[in-house]
Parts: structure tokens; C-alpha cells; sequence
């Protein structure tokens, strides 16, 4: 897969680069350490340890595979110790407090890692003039949520009741006022690549926080136990890991080659026909599982406000990137339920999760060269 992925256009941009991924103990983050690597990048990750025992980084043992450092993007002087050494040439700002619930709990923590932190990298990219590229990883849910029926469009207006969401959107500002201040050329002497990036609920193998739909379920189909379930009635859209990372790895090779053109926000959703509640997610997940049922938790714990519907527009990335997903949802669940259902077989020997990690990243990238998607030329 490496010779196929060489032949790419726009992914050959990361061979042998320097790319430093925040959060890269995380989900997302681990996912997209992997994918680097088998584009053949030279990884530095800047987190603190996995957010989840078990973890995806610690299944797919890439603190053996890519340049690990155990740090907090809320402390800038060791950030900035880490771009110094390593010079990284190009940037992808992951690291957050990722759940809408928990941030009801630790509101300051949230703030301080969500906005402070972006800050923080953002201030390190400003300062060290070999980063070309940086793309600010967000949420769905910095749009000020009205309950529409439609999508999100990257105009829209920002903002949101609860701490998380309110925390993404104050990223959202910061990321702007850089930009604009000093990586866009007009106000400021540097051209920088930089982005904004917005992603609704991804589903993937080794998920394991709390309060997310699949890791809710996996934890108690393990366990033999129902799956409780606070909103099955509310409106997701699901789409699998792979498809906003691979729609981040476009952007960030698009920005390499043309800076002024690919910079600002970006959306990236599934397809309408992905947008399913919660209770039929749930059943058709418990259907590739092989057995198990759920049960209604909706009158349990209705204190914390959670949106029921949520839509991203992506006609700007289908129209200026070329982007669109790839999985069916019936893939994506497929890919994920294998996922779990081989770790808990005895994973993948002494290599970990690691090899099924990347045959489901050449899967994915095969059906995009299909589909004339992510600019596979």
C-alpha cells in the first residue's frame, strides 16, 4: 500500500515530512498517526497519556512507531521546547477535551485545554517560521444550534449552550483572529496554510470514552449487559473515522501547494442518507455484533442538554476539494464492529491492532481512487 499511496498526487506531499499531530494518544488522532505513517511521514505526537484504558494508541503500540512526547498543550514552554527540536513543517492541532457531558463536570478544564490550547499551538505556529501548513482540528458543534432540519454551512453563526460546544466555538475565533492577524499575507508578512476543521460524530475501532454511542455499546455487549441508550430518538450524523481524517489530509496537502486558496473553515459530514437516530444505530451495530439488545434510558439522567439534530453542509469541501465520503453507513459499522470483535478475539499478535488499522485505511483508500475522490491521481 505504501508503493499506491506514493503514486497520489496530493498525499505524496507527506513523504518524508515533518508533521507534528497534537492529541495523537486520542481517537482521532491515533488514527491519523497511523495514516501518516503509512504515507511515510516522520510523526512527532504531543499529548498526554491515552484519555481511555484500553486505548487505540496503546493497541496499535505506536508509541513504538512514531516520536512520542508526554506533554499538555495548555503548557506553551514545552510545546515550544518540542517545535524547536523538531522543526515540524506541517501541523495537525487534535488535542482537546472531546465530550459534551464531561465538560458540564470540569467546565475550566475544558475551556482552558479547548481554547487555551489552541492558543498555544497556534502561538508556537506563529513563532517558528518552518511550519507551512497547520490545520485546526474542531467540532460540529461550533455552530450555534437551531434545531435545523438542514446543514450547518461554514458562515453560519457560531456558539452554544453548553461548555464543550461554547469551547469549540471560542477555538473557532481564535483560529480566525490568527489568521487574519497573521498567517493570511495581507495584514501580516507570512503566508501560512492554515485551516479550521469540522467534524460531526465519528465511529471507528478503539473508541473507548465515556458516554459515545459505540463504546457504550461495546463495553456492554462484552459484558453480556443491555445497552443503555439517553436519546434514541435524537438525530446523528454518523460517519466513520477515516472519513474526516481523510478529508484533514487533503486540506493539509491542498494548503502545502496553495496556501491562499485552501485556508479558512471547512465542513466534513457524511451524506444525508447517514443521518440516522441513535436507536437505529444502536440495532444494526447489535445486528453485526451477533447478539445483545438495548433498552430506553431516556427519562434516566434529562438534565444535561444534548442537541437531538445536527447537520453538516459540505458543499464547499465537495466543490473546492473534491472531498465526499466514501462508506456506506452499513461500512462503517461493518469496519467497526470487526474492529472490536478482533481485539477482544486476542488482537493482531505481536503487532497489535496496528495491521488492521492500516488494512482498513488501504481498504478506505481504494474506495476513494473508485469514487474519483480526495484528488487520488
Amino acid at each position: 500500500m505504501k508503493e499506491e499511496m506514493a503514486e497520489t498526487r496530493i498525499f505524496k506531499i507527506y513523504k518524508n515530512r515533518r508533521v507534528l499531530v497534537t492529541g495523537h494518544t486520542g481517537f482521532k488522532g491515533s488514527w491519523l498517526s497511523v495514516w501518516l505513517r503509512e504515507l511515510g511521514a516522520n510523526v512527532i505526537g504531543y499529548a498526554l497519556d491515552p484519555p481511555t484504558n484500553p486505548s487505540n494508541f496503546s493497541a496499535c503500540k505506536l508509541h513504538t512507531l512514531v516520536t512520542h512526547y508526554h506533554g499538555d498543550v495548555r503548557d506553551l514552554g514545552h510545546l515550544l521546547e518540542v517545535f524547536a527540536k523538531h522543526k515540524p513543517e506541517i501541523v495537525f492541532h487534535l488535542a482537546a477535551q472531546p465530550l459534551v457531558r464531561l465538560s458540564y463536570h470540569e467546565p475550566k478544564n475544558t475551556f482552558d485545554t479547548n481554547v487555551g490550547g489552541t492558543v498555544n499551538v497556534l502561538e508556537a505556529v506563529r513563532l517558528n517560521p518552518f511550519v507551512k501548513v497547520s490545520v485546526i482540528v474542531t467540532s460540529d458543534k461550533c455552530y450555534e444550534n437551531r434545531e435545523w432540519v438542514w446543514g450547518y454551512r461554514e458562515n453560519d453563526p457560531l456558539g452554544s449552550d453548553d461548555p464543550y460546544s461554547a469551547s469549540k466555538a471560542c477555538a473557532e475565533l481564535v483560529f480566525s483572529a490568527y489568521r487574519k492577524s497573521f498567517f493570511d499575507g495581507k495584514t501580516a508578512t507570512r503566508k501560512l496554510g492554515v485551516a479550521s476543521v469540522r467534524a460531526g460524530n465519528v465511529i471507528g475501532g478503539g473508541d473507548w470514552a465515556d458516554h459515545r454511542l459505540i463504546p457504550d455499546c461495546v463495553r456492554a455487549l462484552v459484558k453480556n449487559e443491555p445497552v443503555g441508550i439517553r436519546s434514541p430518538r435524537a438525530s446523528r450524523p454518523w460517519q466513520h473515522v477515516l472519513e474526516p481524517l481523510g478529508g484533514y489530509l487533503l486540506l493539509g496537502a491542498l494548503l502545502w501547494e496553495n496556501p491562499e486558496t485552501y485556508g479558512g473553515s471547512w465542513n466534513f459530514g457524511p451524506s444525508e442518507a447517514s443521518h440516522r437516530h441513535v436507536g437505529e444505530i444502536v440495532s444494526r451495530f447489535i445486528r453485526l455484533w451477533g447478539s445483545g439488545e438495548w433498552r430506553d434510558l431516556s427519562d434516566a439522567d434529562n438534565r444535561l442538554h444534548e442537541a437531538t439534530t445536527l447537520r453538516l453542509c459540505c458543499d464547499k469541501a465537495d466543490t473546492y476539494l473534491k472531498w465526499q465520503p466514501v462508506l456506506t453507513l452499513d461500512d462503517c459499522l461493518r469496519m467497526t464492529a470487526r474492529w472490536y470483535k478482533t481485539y477482544y478475539a486476542g488482537g493482531q499478535g505481536e503487532r497489535g491492532m496496528y495491521p488492521l488499522c492500516r488494512g482498513q485505511i488501504r481498504s478506505y483508500m481504494r474506495g476513494a481512487k473508485k469514487s474519483n475522490v480526495l484528488w487520488l491521481e
